[in-house]
């Protein structure tokens, strides 16, 4: 596998930070949602550090299970991703922007298009984030009662993707010649239809959008379960995935390349960048203070909230003794079942109780959670990116705007110092900053191919 010893870093960008908790910090601004400013200022500081790009979760609904829950919790008043990231386009110059859109509820139409003109707007900087819906509330918003089953869903996805990829390339890279002196403004033997028709989607195309500078924005996906690791395989060009065992990550990182090269991709066309949430302090007492300050915030109903929704509502905790031990199975879901795994076996591994368990998906949301000085979580970062259990991380500050700055303070320079980050930005695309190749047109290919 060909890596040039650096890894890569995406900023996790929501408005108060990864910890439950985390509005009620002082520090934090509460109405950081709905100000475009306050995610200015966090995307200027990751690309003041050459962070490669910042990622915009999302879920069409509110995924919060009950009034008690959603009374306390900062999430429920943000920016629809492409829309903000394409505010920030005009306020930056090299950071990538990747945006979260299901397959499930939207048309590829819409997508392909909104993204090709997020590419445009930011001269080549955009990225998809491809999720299938994990959330119980999303359905209703769009006239069902629930969720299509798992598989369904990404069965849909695939075709999805395929339609989108499709839509992008009914133009070739030069149809659009706009020659004032002939009055042809595009070359019609460069335009294709794609005529789809599929087992979910009818598309016929073209798109009324010139093809993305990238050929394609940059294709970002997140599963684990069986059917999430085949996706990812199949067209992820950067995976982010929650592991907080190294040993899972290994194995999860050896997984997802082999069945990508088995489909004939190069390892270094597949970016696994797994999460981690660095609290970071002068001393390792200050890291841990800073952690259980945050702690000292979430109210009860925050804490089952959150864990109900990352186990997938498959237990009612309100009626558990929490000081007995998380049992290694429970009912599967029909959410999201990667980090419902990923959280079950983390608690049997460490013997975790339901209370301790709780805790956790509050501070971390499952991901790696390093709480330490910048030396320490640099290690951390540094062990796993060498062991192979990953080409880059998503940083997940606990803290907006804190978190973030003590992270590009403190860890960045120590990651710089033992040469696993850079100090530039070495590419004017996001592609060519991550390494990752232009996609050729389809059609374009086959007619290369007829002509031979």
């Amino acid at each position: 596998m060909r890596r040039n010893g650096e890894m890569k870093l995406g900023l996790f960008s929501v408005q108060a930070g990864q910890n439950e908790g985390a509005w009620l910090d002082p520090s934090v601004p509460a109405s950081g949602g709905v100000d475009v400013d306050h995610f200015a200022h966090l995307t200027t500081l990751a690309e003041g550090a050459a962070f490669h790009f910042v990622f915009v979760p999302d879920s069409p609904s509110v995924i919060d299970p009950d009034s008690a829950t959603i009374a306390r919790v900062s999430r429920n008043d943000g920016f629809e991703p492409i829309t903000l990231l394409s505010a920030l386009s005009s306020r930056t110059q090299n950071i990538g922007l990747v945006a979260t859109a299901t397959t499930t509820y939207w048309q590829p139409f819409h997508l392909a298009r909104m993204f090709a003109s997020l590419d445009y707007l930011s001269r080549g900087r955009a990225g998809w984030n491809i999720v299938t819906s994990g959330f119980r509330f999303e359905a209703a918003n769009f006239g069902e009662e629930e969720l299509p089953d798992h598989d369904t869903r990404y069965s849909r996805a695939r075709e999805f993707v395929d339609v989108v990829k499709g839509l992008w390339d009914t133009w070739e890279d030069d149809a659009f010649i706009r020659d004032k002196k002939s009055g042809i403004f595009v070359d019609t033997s460069k335009l294709h239809l794609l005529e789809h028709r599929g087992k979910y989607l009818s598309v016929k195309g073209p798109l009324n959008t010139a093809r993305p500078p990238q050929g394609y924005p940059v294709l970002v996906q997140a599963g684990a379960s069986d059917a999430g690791i085949a996706f990812g395989a199949e067209v992820g060009e950067v995976v982010f995935t929650a592991e907080p065992l190294l040993e899972n990550g290994k194995r999860y990182y050896a997984i997802l390349k082999e069945k990508a090269r088995a489909l004939g991709r190069e390892d270094d066309q597949v970016l696994v960048m797994p999460g981690i949430v660095p609290i970071v302090g002068r001393t390792k007492q200050e890291a841990s203070e800073k952690l259980q300050k945050l702690q000292s915030y979430t109210h009860i109903d925050v804490l089952m909230g959150a864990a109900n929704r990352s186990l997938g509502f498959v237990t009612d905790l309100h009626s558990i003794d929490l000081d007995s031990l998380v049992p290694e199975t429970l009912p599967k879901t029909n959410l999201t079942q990667s980090r419902q795994k990923v959280l079950l076996d983390l608690a049997v591994r460490q013997k975790l109780t339901w209370r301790q368990l709780i805790r956790f998906i509050s501070d971390s949301k499952g991901h790696l959670m390093v709480v330490g000085t910048p030396d320490e979580v640099a290690s951390a970062m540094v062990d796993t990116f060498e062991q192979r259990a990953a080409d880059g991380f998503n940083v997940m500050p606990a803290t907006y705007p804190g978190g973030l700055k003590d992270f590009v303070e403190f860890v960045v320079p120590e990651l710089r110092r033992l040469g696993k980050f850079r100090s530039r930005y070495s590419g004017q695309t996001l592609r060519e900053n991550l390494g990752l190749k232009r996609p050729p047109n389809r059609f374009a290919q086959v007619n290369v191919g007829s002509d031979a």
